[in-house]
């Protein structure tokens, strides 16, 4: 791993003394000698570190707000190759090494080896050093599920994404599930106390804690977002849903920020909610339900029974339309409004003889042990 990070810090060098990207392919042409003959890497490993390192300049010219500035890499992390470098069973793990290929046993676990059912194609793959200091093996697996047609759709569901609720489903026939964030809330701040508290230090150690509780929360958050995105696929499941609508806030922290209280605008920017919509998409596309963006304008000032559009419609966690006096749960009416706005954008594309595939965007991150409700 160490010899590894050397050729990826050699090559980083040679890119950006040029000043700009320089293709995968060339590059490999005038570094492959250098990483076989003076580092003895592997030549598939010789054939990966130009590559990578191709990628990640290429990614980095492609970032507007960031300099153009020299990559540092640490002996953390190398990319093996499927079949050329690594070869897995459910059982075992082959690797190649500089010293040839060794074989390391699997501790395999239930879930886990629904990918050794032939079914999932293996990526190239990644070991990693952790932060325990012990090594591990990231798999990278792949399978194909066919597309399917919005226009084929029957029954919708739309996802409203917040802080109190952390997520609120509706479908078409009006069942509804709860999903509570009011136990993560307060775990955040918490964090946010004893961040506080330690920046107040400066001392080393506490910069040392700073950073571990950054890491811990980070976890909490990732965990509890797949918790409730398979809960929230689980209950689409259950009531044979064929599209999920969700928002698409793109750009939402940026325009809502000013107008969100000083005290709150921390949970507002950090708080995961791409992740979340992110997790429930991909665990949806496996179960074979489509998912859909709708813009979020007005989706929680908008009444569901008579369409009147005020903010005073809503307070807090109310919902009274001051038109026709229709009253809910505020959140609730966003997943409701979500989930209209969801079919109705279904008999507009069959109304105009359209067929949709199945949209690429992501947004998202949440968090909490699921509740359901209704």
């Amino acid at each position: 791993m160490q010899k590894y990070s050397d050729g990826m810090n050699y090559v980083s060098e040679i890119v950006f003394d040029n000043g700009k990207p320089i293709s995968a392919m060339k590059l490999q042409q005038e570094v492959y000698a250098y990483l076989r003959e003076t580092l003895k890497l592997k030549s598939q490993m010789s054939c990966n570190i130009p590559r990578q390192v191709a990628g990640c300049y290429k990614t980095l010219y492609k970032l507007k707000e960031s300099k153009w500035q020299k990559v540092q890499f640490s002996p953390s992390s190398m990319t093996f190759s499927y079949k050329r470098d690594f070869a897995i069973s459910e059982n075992m793990v082959k690797i190649t090494t500089i010293n040839g290929r060794k074989a390391y046993s699997i501790l395999n676990y239930d879930y886990a080896k629904q990918y050794f059912d032939g079914s999932w194609k293996y990526q190239a793959s990644k070991v990693v050093k952790h932060k325990d200091g012990d090594y591990y093996f990231h798999l990278c697996v792949e399978k194909e599920v066919p597309d399917k047609e919005l226009t084929d759709a029957s029954t919708f569901m739309g996802i409203d994404v917040g802080m109190n609720y952390l997520a609120v489903a509706s479908t078409t026939d009006k069942k509804c599930s709860f999903f509570a964030g009011g136990e993560i809330k307060n775990l955040r701040n918490q964090y946010k106390s004893m961040r506080k508290r330690l920046q107040s230090k400066g001392t080393l150690s506490a910069k040392r804690m700073l950073k571990h509780i950054a890491g811990k929360e980070k976890r909490l958050m990732r965990d509890v977002n797949h918790t409730i995105s398979k809960e929230i696929v689980r209950f689409a499941i259950e009531n044979k849903v064929s599209v999920i609508g969700l928002e698409d806030l793109t750009g939402i922290r940026d325009s809502t920020l000013s107008k969100t209280p000083k005290k709150r605008r921390h949970n507002h920017s950090s708080w995961a909610f791409r992740q979340l919509q992110t997790f429930i998409e991909y665990k949806a596309r496996e179960a074979g339900i489509i998912t859909h963006y709708v813009d979020p304008s007005y989706t929680s000032q908008t009444c569901i029974r008579c369409n009147h559009i005020s903010k005073n419609n809503r307070n807090r966690l109310s919902f009274r339309c001051e038109k026709c006096g229709y009253e809910n749960n505020a959140d609730l009416i966003g997943a409701m409004n979500i989930e209209h706005k969801t079919r109705d954008y279904r008999y507009i594309l069959e109304s105009q003889g359209v067929l949709v595939s199945h949209p690429d965007e992501c947004l998202i991150d949440i968090q909490a042990p699921p509740v359901r409700e209704g």
